[in-house]
């Protein structure tokens, strides 16, 4: 954790002195700055607020690219190759997971940053004076929700964790917090962070300019997702923590700019031309199209050899491995199916690859300067959501409608309809696991499947779905590893070792 920070705090520096280096020049002693001076103007409190978003866009953090470590951990995607980069990322997908990873460690420390320069933000904002006090309060509230959404990913991720909400400038202050609170605690300092920041005037939906940016449907969206993970993996307040998903989830479907989600084409949600004015997109990360810096590479890091359905650039890889066992969840002519996967078939490439993100625009060029942004909230999400926890509070009807919303738009026959299919309900004999299915097709590569096997099983009932699975539909991945073990991620071993009591190591590593 003090290496994290460490790196952490000295990324937060350098970004504010780049971008207030005309400050920095009138420093009586230049080659020592102390970090409270940074913010001189509300320019500078701009460009810090935007350096919290950048972080994200890391593929060892929540970018584009960072499938390892969520849909390579489930049951959506896995590897063909055991030996690449010393086999390392493998260890995610066969459950053999070592502390000592360097890709996990990576994970860790990225996963700090932006928490890091939130609470920079947070900790020195009052040094700027702000003609228009609401201005302030919006910067403070972006800084807060990016803090939750990430501290959201960590627990779910590691369980009890390091909870960081000032910005530390000693190693005395380093050391105090090196150690893993309770995930309750956790859970408690997003809910407070969330709710801090529903009180400002940040816009319900950001206008085309400000995509990428905190809006107030978003921070519903969080608290109603941590509220119903909390009620599902949490066994104390579970009714009110249900009442209070229903409440926040309510209230972000209720700020949506449309009807009915049929008024939307399931394709143009990643349409590259669409991404600003798309209206079920809530949150995304932006990326910049034909940029050498700021680009997406999701296109043509997915798309295998001898194919162009993603991008203009060649490939010569196998792009990446779709397990066969979600090809097969997808129910027959279903749309989602057509424009989400598709199979190679090159010697080199024999397997199923991603085409959900696709960009081959000229301005993408033969290079794959790709456009597509990576969104993490989405109405759909929101909609089978809505179905989740009605279900738990015994509404049925709403589960019911929830599910079918989304299921109209996708032109599949409604959940009633669907009972009366043997294949159909002999897969999902209950309700609760044609949500789940209408989740996976549905959200799939969108990072969310390993969060919702956390939510829908608990320990032993995740065991045995995932070694329930048929070997031949999960890649070399030995599916047998699985164990109780692997709900969490072990603390990565230079975490640990820091103070391995107070860092102390998740049980099974």
């Amino acid at each position: 954790m003090k290496n994290s920070i460490v790196k952490a705090t000295v990324c937060v520096a350098l970004i504010t002195l780049i971008s207030s280096c005309s400050d920095y020049l009138v420093q009586e002693n230049p080659n020592k700055v102390a970090a409270s001076s940074f913010f001189q103007t509300t320019n500078d409190v701009d460009r810090a607020v935007n350096g919290i978003y950048l972080a994200l866009r890391s593929n060892s953090c929540m970018g584009e690219g960072s499938f390892l470590y969520t849909e390579e951990r489930s049951d959506n995607m896995g590897r063909l190759d055991n030996q690449s980069n010393a086999g390392e990322p493998f260890q995610f997908t066969d459950f053999s997971l070592l502390p000592s990873n360097t890709y996990l460690k990576s994970h860790w420390a990225a996963m700090y940053i932006p928490i890091t320069r939130a609470n920079y933000v947070l900790t020195y904002i009052d040094n700027v004076v702000f003609t228009n006090n609401d201005q302030k309060e919006n910067y403070k509230a972006e800084a807060k929700f990016v803090r939750a959404l990430v501290y959201a990913q960590i627990v779910r991720k590691w369980g009890d964790v390091p909870l960081v909400t000032e910005y530390l400038t000693t190693e005395a202050d380093i050391n105090s917090n090196t150690l893993r609170e309770k995930q309750e605690k956790v859970y408690q300092q997003i809910i407070t962070d969330l709710n801090d920041a529903l009180a400002s005037t940040l816009p319900n939906i950001q206008p085309e300019a400000g995509k990428g940016h905190a809006c107030k449907a978003a921070i519903n969206v969080l608290l109603g997702e941590v509220y119903l993970t909390m009620a599902a993996t949490i066994t104390d307040n579970r009714q009110s923590n249900l009442e209070n998903a229903r409440t926040y989830l309510t209230a972000a479907y209720n700020m949506r700019k449309f009807g009915s989600l049929s008024e939307i084409p399931y394709v143009d949600v990643f349409n590259v031309d669409k991404k600003s004015t798309c209206p079920e997109i809530i949150f995304q990360i932006v990326y910049k199209q034909g940029d050498q810096t700021y680009y997406s590479s999701i296109a043509r890091d997915t798309q295998a050899k001898n194919e162009t359905t993603n991008s203009l650039k060649k490939s010569n890889g196998a792009g990446m491995f779709v397990n066969p066992d979600l090809v097969k969840e997808y129910e027959s002519d279903d749309l989602r199916k057509a424009w989400s996967v598709k199979y190679a078939n090159d010697p080199v490439a024999k397997s199923w690859f991603i085409t959900k993100f696709r960009d081959t625009s000229s301005a993408a060029s033969a290079l794959g300067y790709g456009g597509n942004d990576f969104i993490l909230m989405r109405y759909a999400d929101v909609i089978l959501m809505l179905a989740e926890v009605n279900l738990y509070l015994g509404d049925i009807p709403a589960a019911t409608n929830f599910l079918n919303e989304v299921r109209a738009r996708s032109q599949r026959p409604l959940y009633a309809a669907m009972l009366a299919n043997p294949d159909y309900s002999a897969k999902y004999p209950t309700l609760k696991l044609a949500i789940l299915h209408e989740r996976r097709v549905e959200l799939a590569f969108e990072n969310h499947r390993w969060f919702d096997l956390l939510r829908f099983f608990n320990d032993a009932e995740l065991k045995a779905f995932i070694t329930g699975k048929s070997q031949d539909d999960y890649g070399v991945s030995n599916l047998k590893n699985f164990g109780t073990k692997d709900r969490f991620y072990p603390i990565p071993f230079d975490e640990y070792k820091l103070n391995p009591e107070k860092m102390w190591q998740n049980p099974g590593y």
